[in-house]
């Protein structure tokens, strides 16, 4: 099979998340070692496992975007330029709350973010502490 020919049906099955048997067709094709063929299995194993995930005809079919780039910068962007400074050290509550913060932002939705966080403190400290102290009357 000319390479062009390959490259464009593994494309069209992995497309179609069903790269898993092509794969596995072309390692026993290739009479894989033991050795090789164990992580040929691990792969077409996970494949298998995924096949749901993994349609991306159907993804492109939608609009989706397709890209492990759009993630990366996500988690650069969201993760690297703030938690990854030289000397900071992070435990996992502080980190988890600044991360949800720099997402608001990068969202563009800290205005009703700040009006909702205003609400539940003001509700927390006022009307939640004296609850039990005032009766209800008609």
């Amino acid at each position: 099979m000319e390479t062009r020919d390959c490259l464009a049906t593994e494309t069209r099955c992995a497309a179609a998340g069903a790269l898993a048997p092509l794969l596995w067709e072309r390692g026993l094709t290739a009479a894989l070692p033991a050795d090789r063929r164990s992580g040929l299995k691990t792969a077409v194993g996970y494949l298998t496992g995924h096949r749901d995930y993994l349609r991306y005809d159907h993804a492109l079919e939608q609009g989706w975007p397709i890209a492990t780039g759009i993630v990366e910068g996500t988690a650069r962007h969201l993760v690297g330029d703030r938690l990854e400074i030289t000397g900071a050290r992070w435990g996992l509550a502080g980190a988890e709350a600044i991360l949800r913060l720099r997402a608001v932002i990068s969202n563009g939705d800290l205005g009703r973010y700040w009006a909702y966080h205003l609400d539940r403190e003001h509700h927390r400290v006022h009307q939640a502490r004296h609850r039990d102290e005032y009766a209800l009357t008609v």
